[in-house]
């Protein structure tokens, strides 16, 4: 028999956080892999608003609860998002997988959070004690090491709602369905004039967190397509020299030539 609670609403489940040692539960898919067993868990996909897909003026507020599958069906969603994730896993394993989940895995692997990364994405954490907005590069710390204390909840993704359409998204795997990436990578282009306004890059599966570089790509921020195509050795390389790659199922060597190739093919597409 599974020991858990099911609560029906935010304050609830931030009540018992407090009081309780408990494991989140969403979809289950990643726990359910697990070799160790948490004792006691937290249901949370009967609390509305961890399942709520809404938009304000500024984001589109991704409940942390909401399952791949309905975010990929919901007409305001991203395409960029969209496209990565209809890469994740199969249909069975995308109906029952939270959002929330993939972020709250710390895993530098897990498609979604390449694209916050690359958006600048923002979380809503809660706790009894309040509540409060990070950064979603700031709140991994590395493989792993999540900046959430014990009594929080992951609530919402606020993925902004402009600029993201002009975009290039790859994930390479060892096959079309149910591959883990080797290699994921995502730019994100946009122009004001004639001068580059936009230019957001992030590297997943590559190290133990997703890479991505903003002081490389203020290189480029500014400038006209012809001096960007003057600096893009120059960017280039200061890339090369970032991108430090771990060694796993694949090697950092390949890892590193993937990326780079990846990138050139963005700015590429972007007429740089």
């Amino acid at each position: 028999m599974v020991n858990g609670y099911q609560p029906v609403s935010l304050q609830e489940a931030l009540n018992i956080k407090a009081e309780h040692r408990v494991t989140i539960y969403g979809g289950g898919t990643d726990l359910m892999v697990g070799k160790d067993k948490p004792d006691t868990y937290l249901f949370v996909n009967l609390i509305p608003e961890m399942k709520n897909i809404i938009e304000d003026q500024d984001y589109i507020r991704i409940g942390a609860a909401a399952t791949f599958t309905e975010v990929l069906e919901n007409s305001l969603t991203s395409q960029i998002l969209k496209d990565a994730i209809s890469l994740i896993a199969a249909p069975a394993i995308r109906n029952l997988g939270t959002m929330g989940g993939n972020i709250g895995n710390g895993s530098a692997k897990a498609d979604s959070v390449l694209i916050h990364y690359a958006a600048d994405a923002k979380l809503r954490l809660a706790s009894v004690r309040g509540e409060r907005i990070v950064n979603i590069d700031a709140f991994y710390l590395g493989r792993k090491k999540l900046d959430l204390a014990e009594d929080e909840l992951i609530v919402e993704i606020l993925l902004p709602k402009n600029g993201l359409d002009n975009y290039y998204y790859q994930k390479v795997g060892g096959r079309k369905a149910l591959a883990i990436s080797k290699v994921a990578f995502v730019g994100i282009f946009g122009m004001e004039g004639d001068r580059i306004s936009k230019l957001s890059i992030a590297f997943g599966a590559v190290a133990d967190t997703v890479l991505r570089f903003k002081e490389i790509e203020a290189i480029m921020i500014g400038k006209t397509l012809e001096e960007a195509k003057a600096q893009k050795q120059v960017f280039l390389d200061a890339y090369e020299k970032a991108i430090v790659p771990i060694s796993g199922r694949v090697s950092s060597e390949y890892r590193k030539e993937t990326c780079l190739n990846l990138l050139n093919d963005f700015l590429q597409q972007n007429h740089i």
